[in-house]
């Protein structure tokens, strides 16, 4: 049986052909619709061909065709309207849904998922600047290790000579001695009291005074001079005291007694080198501590050492004497200039 029969509830018209009741009124036999109809009461959605019993196809829906095929358009939902901004999501989190519903929209922008990352600005590394010697010119460059190589070189050569002279006898010491004891003496004479079983267990002071012709030409004394007592008010208090000050009197002395008899007479050549070493001393001295005066002049000077002993310790039962020891030398002469002449006064 046909689907639209009289059981359909359609109306038939002439020629068996059925017309819907369109919303406008009765339509003609031909299937175009009344003056006052609308204009889908001519043809509606469920209007027959005549006779053939065929089911007239709907009109397709008006607007732009869409070029995708029917099963895609199926599975697509439909778009309800313009897209909403929203948070933008990155493309990698989004994935392929992201962009299906860009496609499908229509209306949201692609900027977001197809935007090239940010790359990091890599930091600009400080650029190192020569310093020290390489940052002088090559002229001056050649200058510098030139003088650092002689630099160098003097101080191995004075090492050596140091190490020749602490060293046991051989064959260099018998060769070359006198050259080395003139370097040493007496300002690189090396002493190894301090670490001896018995290191010195005496103060010992130093002092000198000259006979001093004045401007007027009279001749004039002056007192003692106690320049062991100068150098140690120069220490006191000092955090780098100067080697001068510590050493040179001290080992001086040291010197003159190691070179002497007990009646003050050289034994050998370095007896003498000590008294000219020692009258060097004293002429500078006294001329620091101005002992001439205006326009005098040191014609002599004299030294004397006053000794005495380190009280020992109280647990030691250690008994010493506390009377000092005075050695009392002879009155050398020296020239205006400061230089020792030959001879003792």
């Amino acid at each position: 049986m046909d689907a639209y029969d009289t059981g359909s509830g359609a109306r038939q018209g002439p020629g068996g052909r059925e017309h819907p009741a369109g919303p406008g009124g009765g339509g003609t036999g031909d299937g175009t619709g009344g003056a006052s109809g609308s204009p889908e009461g001519a043809a509606g959605p469920g209007a027959v061909r005549g006779g053939s019993g065929e089911t007239a196809e709907p009109p397709p829906a008006s607007g732009p065709a869409d070029p995708r095929s029917p099963s895609e358009t199926a599975e697509l939902p439909p778009a309800s309207g313009p897209a909403e901004p929203g948070p933008v999501r990155d493309a990698a989190e989004s994935g392929p849904s992201a962009g299906t519903a860009e496609s499908a929209s229509g209306t949201a922008p692609a900027t977001a998922a197809t935007a090239e990352p940010v790359k990091p600005v890599e930091p600009v590394m400080p650029v190192d600047l020569p310093t020290g010697v390489a940052a002088l010119s090559p002229r001056y460059q050649v200058g510098a290790l030139v003088a650092l190589a002689v630099v160098a070189a003097a101080v191995c050569a004075h090492l050596g000579l140091v190490f020749l002279h602490v060293a046991p006898s051989n064959t260099l010491t018998k060769q070359h001695g006198a050259a080395v004891d003139e370097w040493v003496f007496p300002e690189f004479e090396q002493n190894w009291k301090l670490f001896a079983p018995n290191p010195l267990q005496q103060n010992i002071s130093v002092q000198v005074r000259a006979e001093v012709s004045t401007a007027d030409g009279e001749i004039r004394t002056t007192g003692w001079y106690d320049l062991s007592a100068e150098d140690g008010r120069a220490i006191d208090g000092n955090p780098v005291p100067s080697h001068t000050q510590q050493n040179e009197l001290r080992r001086a002395w040291d010197f003159f007694v190691a070179t002497h008899d007990s009646d003050d007479r050289a034994v050998g050549l370095r007896g003498t080198l000590s008294e000219s070493y020692l009258r060097r001393i004293a002429v500078l001295r006294l001329e620091r501590n101005d002992a001439a005066g205006p326009g005098g002049v040191v014609e002599r000077v004299q030294y004397r050492s006053r000794t005495t002993n380190v009280e020992p310790p109280s647990w030691s039962g250690e008994k010493v004497s506390d009377r000092p020891t005075v050695r009392e030398l002879p009155w050398w002469t020296v020239s205006g200039s400061g230089d020792p002449r030959e001879g003792a006064a």
